[in-house]
C-alpha cells in the first residue's frame, strides 16, 4: 500500500492509503487527480523508522496534508502559509519567517 493524496485544483482534499489499482477503479474519485506522497519525507529529506535521515528519496518535498498545496510545475507539497510575510523555497519547500 501507497500513501496517496486527492488533489482539487491545487489544494489536497483527503490522503488514503490505498493500492494504485483501486485508484484506477474511480471509486474514491478521478484516478489522475490522486499524487502519490511519502509519510517519510519531510523537508525535502527522506527519514529512516528511526526518525533519522537515511538518503531515501524525498518525495515531493513534504508529506501531504489536508488542505496543503500541490505545486504540479515543481512537484511539491507545502503547507498552507502561515503569515503573509512569509517565505517559501526549494530544496525544503518549508515556510520561513522574514528575519530581522
Amino acid at each position: 500500500m501507497s500513501n496517496y493524496a486527492y488533489v482539487n485544483g491545487g489544494k489536497v482534499e483527503r490522503v488514503l492509503v490505498i493500492e494504485q489499482d483501486v485508484i484506477d477503479t474511480g471509486l474514491f474519485g478521478e484516478p489522475s487527480q490522486f499524487v502519490q506522497t511519502s509519510y517519510n519525507t519531510r523537508g525535502g529529506i527522506h527519514y529512516g523508522q528511526d526518525g533519522q535521515p537515511d538518503g531515501g528519496i524525498a518525495l515531493r518535498a513534504n508529506y501531504a496534508g489536508i488542505g496543503d498545496t500541490y505545486d504540479a510545475v515543481n512537484d511539491v507539497f507545502y503547507a498552507p502559509k502561515p503569515d503573509p510575510d512569509w517565505t517559501i523555497s526549494a530544496p525544503d519547500w518549508i515556510w520561513k519567517a522574514p528575519t530581522t
